[in-house]
């Protein structure tokens, strides 16, 4: 596998819990509904990019 490839997937990763972090944050005190809605999908698309880059890998 190459480094950069994995290095870019954990790094993904890591953005990825942080924005899941974040988002059950923002449920919890939702004082801002657009707040939840950018979190969303900031992580639908990290999720995205993270499958497209696994599938990559794997190839």
């Amino acid at each position: 596998m190459d480094k950069k490839l994995k290095k870019k997937i954990e790094a993904l990763q890591q953005r990825v819990q942080r924005l899941k972090q974040q988002l059950a944050g923002a449920k919890k005190q939702p004082d801002d509904l657009r707040e939840i809605q950018t979190l969303q999908a900031q992580l639908a698309a990290a999720e995205a990019e993270l499958a497209k880059l696994k599938q990559q890998e794997s190839s």
